[in-house]
């Protein structure tokens, strides 16, 4: 049997500007053992760096926007300069002092090597350290914390290439157990709970040896282009029929022709292959195809005459 267990402790002093946090998590935690994996909310690291800033969300909203990803009435979704795709950039106005929000650490993987380095310092013990924040699911209601720091942990098991009770090769499962883990530690943190850090025992098998930090949580963002949902469904049209070039990144690699050429026919339009582009013929209006291959990656190069247009993909 196998026992993965939380807790979260009472009693940690309102964390500010300059404290020594791993002071602060040390003497709350005083039962740290070797393997033990130290979770905390990125809220008091962002205080403890002095990430507290007078103003609103919406006032530093763009500061730590990297591009808006939707909008939805007050809701605004971006990507933040880390990669993390979160609701107001993960700007927090709760548990803070009237007329002044708390930002995401600069860099929470240096923040969670930090602390990770402090703690052995001081307890000699070697312990993984997570820093989490609280995400919306895209295709589910309410929220749940995640893993945006990360260091002296595997931050995600592979089991491609391993076999199943039945024999089935496993290909692409891949937990991410650092966000397993920020999970867990919630449930025993609680929002309204005022216990911001928090000890998940019984992954030892997890914590890197002292000295080496692993990749951190920055890799389990996805890259530009790699994210298939890299812009909500109301400004993914709006991108498209705007065609910035700088936008084509977040469409990704350009589709295969068979895929666009489909598209295409759904219009109407009729296709054959030349070298690696498509010749397009047919009654189908010239904006509109200019528009699906933008979005499929792909250029309108020329008008090949009457009704005939050609297009190629805009990258190898």
């Amino acid at each position: 049997m196998t026992t993965v267990s939380a807790s979260a402790p009472d009693g940690l002093p309102e964390v500010r500007a300059g404290d020594d946090l791993a002071a602060l998590v040390a003497g709350a935690l005083t039962d740290l053992s070797d393997g033990d994996v130290v979770v905390v909310t990125s809220k008091v690291v962002s205080k403890a760096e002095g990430r507290v800033v007078p103003g609103t969300r919406d006032e530093a909203l763009a500061g730590e926007t990297a591009r808006v990803v939707a909008r939805r009435g007050p809701t605004t979704i971006v990507r933040t300069h880390h990669g993390l795709v979160l609701a107001a950039a993960g700007i927090d106005a709760s548990n803070v002092e009237r007329g002044s929000v708390v930002l995401l650490p600069l860099d929470p993987d240096a923040s969670a090597r930090a602390l990770r380095a402090d703690l052995l310092g001081l307890t000699g013990r070697n312990v993984g350290v997570v820093v989490t924040d609280t995400a919306g699911r895209a295709w589910r209601e309410g929220q749940t914390d995640l893993a945006i720091g990360a260091a002296g942990l595997v931050v995600a098991e592979s089991f491609a290439g391993r076999v199943d009770a039945h024999g089935n090769e496993l290909a692409v499962t891949a937990p991410a157990v650092v966000d397993e883990m920020a999970g867990l530690a919630e449930l025993a943190q609680g929002k309204l709970g005022g216990r911001p850090v928090a000890l998940v025992r019984g992954r030892a098998d997890l914590v890197l040896p002292a000295g080496q930090d692993g990749p951190g949580a920055v890799s389990l963002v996805r890259a530009e282009g790699a994210d298939m949902f890299g812009f909500g469904a109301r400004e993914a049209v709006l991108r498209a029929v705007l065609a910035d070039p700088a936008d084509r990144v977040v469409f990704g690699a350009p589709a295969a022709p068979e895929e666009l050429a489909g598209a295409l026919h759904a219009l109407g339009a009729r296709t054959t292959t030349y070298d690696e582009g498509l010749e397009v013929t047919g009654e189908a209006s010239r904006d509109l195809i200019a528009v699906l291959a933008f979005a499929h990656g792909w250029l309108l190069e020329e008008s090949a005459g009457p009704r005939r247009l050609r297009l190629r993909p805009a990258t190898p």
